[in-house]
């Protein structure tokens, strides 16, 4: 067999020993919409996973079938373990679910930025479209907090200006 041909079975090898997907030792809170995104996540795995079957090469291609495989076990379990939570509807504290405007301490006056973000689950948590992680040192820092507190993040101050 040429050393070749060797290669190429064992980086299909490798390639189809892909390791689990990290699940978060955190309780998994979600809200109405992240808990319809595990589901959709859960759907097109399932579907990705019934397609790599059928199509009969699964020899063949083994990655796909090992990414459907995989992705099957991550969203079984995170569907497994979530805890909708739904929105407060005037909330007066900040609270999971919440959207939090803040005021970013900086060192002039006129350099100080406005952000406003929502606090999500995990899974659902994407910065450039708004939201971050009920986890991440910011969220962490205003829970439980109310308008015009103020809080350290990052060495930073940070103000909240609004709570919806």
């Amino acid at each position: 067999m040429s050393v070749a041909f060797t290669r190429d079975e064992d980086f299909e090898a490798a390639a189809a020993n892909l390791p689990d997907r990290p699940v978060s030792p955190h309780p998994n809170l979600v809200t109405p919409e992240g808990l319809a995104q595990l589901e959709a996540a859960f759907a097109e795995a399932k579907t990705a996973y019934t397609a790599a079957q059928a199509s009969g090469l699964i020899n063949e291609d083994r990655t796909a079938m090992a990414r459907a495989t995989r992705d099957l076990r991550y969203y079984t379990a995170r569907l497994g373990s979530a805890q909708r939570i739904d929105p407060v509807a005037m909330p007066e504290r900040v609270v999971f679910g919440c959207t939090v405007t803040i005021l970013r301490e900086a060192k002039n006056r006129e350099n100080r930025r406005e952000q406003t973000f929502r606090i999500v689950g995990e899974d659902e948590a994407d910065p450039t479209k708004g939201s971050v992680s009920w986890v991440s040192p910011l969220a962490r820092a205003l829970l439980g907090k109310d308008i015009g507190d103020e809080v350290q993040v990052g060495g930073a101050g940070v103000e909240i200006m609004s709570i919806r």
